[in-house]
């Protein structure tokens, strides 16, 4: 299963210590919280851009579903993004940061709520198929509804991932100073980041409360997203026709977009491991240094 996963997702030969060494560790523990449960387990999993959250929760989906022959429904909340007319209409009546998709407020969370409700469903007699969103990066559109992923029997197991999944609402007083240029410069009045903020506060706050379990992917500091994310995007560059009309970002683009991610990442490095009940500790390269397992809610 490990050889194929790697060639897979292009992951180098250091991914077997990795594996060996911290995520089949945290899939075990996953799996024995899983045994003690009555109804599926959800899973939360946070991490900052190119932190590894998307392989991380599909390693430890493919190590369950082989290992143990579970039923591991595995998420992102890039998923959910809205699409770009429905963030231009938020920009016009909002505040016009909000075109740019990634911070609390754009995305569906009415969406993603039902989507949970469906997959809490354990029993196969009252489970209906639930179709599950797909967002297309390159093109910063959904998918079509007919290429979404349809789960068609009850979940075993749930795993959410997502860059502010798990990170609690700022105190007003912290949104006052201004975090980086785009905010300085673009939210003079602070507008959008107080929007942001009382989004994360009103709609997605409650639906952690849907999760039984977090791990945290804990990065040393924010200095370290940017080259992440160059990383990432070229990972995207390298699964994207190149042919096709795409809206890939270069370096510069990105240097601009990570700065709307800044603030709650920031403020997820000092809050989630609190919560969180496994944290990977990662090195400036995105080594493992560290999994520290905390008590079980």
């Amino acid at each position: 299963m490990l050889s194929t996963f790697m060639e897979k997702h292009r992951l180098p030969q250091d991914f077997q210590h990795t594996v060996e060494n911290s995520y089949m560790l945290l899939a075990e523990d996953i799996y024995s919280q899983h045994q003690k449960a009555d109804s599926p387990l959800f899973v939360g999993i946070n991490g900052s851009q190119g932190s590894g959250k998307s392989t991380l929760s599909a390693y430890i989906g493919e190590f369950l579903s082989s290992k143990y022959q579970l039923n591991v429904v595995v998420m992102s909340l890039d998923d959910f993004y809205l699409s770009s007319k429905q963030r231009k209409e938020l920009a016009n009546t909002v505040h016009p940061l909000l075109a740019t998709r990634g911070v609390p407020g754009t995305h569906n969370v009415e969406l993603l709520n039902q989507v949970l409700e469906q997959l809490s469903i354990s029993s196969p007699q009252q489970f209906s198929k639930v179709s599950i969103p797909k967002f297309d990066k390159s093109t910063d559109e959904p998918f079509p509804l007919n290429e979404w992923n349809v789960v068609e029997k009850p979940a075993d197991i749930v795993i959410l991932e997502g860059w502010c999944w798990g990170v609690p609402a700022q105190p007003t007083e912290q949104l006052s100073r201004p975090i980086n240029e785009l905010e300085q410069f673009k939210d003079i009045e602070g507008t959008w980041r107080t929007y942001v903020n009382q989004q994360l506060k009103d709609f997605y706050e409650p639906l952690y409360q849907k999760m039984n379990y977090w791990v945290a992917l804990q990065a040393p500091s924010f200095d370290c997203v940017y080259h992440w994310r160059v990383e990432q995007e070229e990972k995207l560059k390298l699964q994207t026709c190149t042919t096709a009309k795409t809206k890939i970002m270069d370096p510069d683009q990105l240097m601009s977009f990570v700065q709307f991610f800044q603030r709650l990442t920031v403020h997820g490095i000092s809050t989630i491991p609190e919560l969180a009940n496994a944290i990977l500790y990662l090195d400036s390269g995105r080594t493992i240094n560290n999994l520290v397992f905390k008590s079980h809610v």
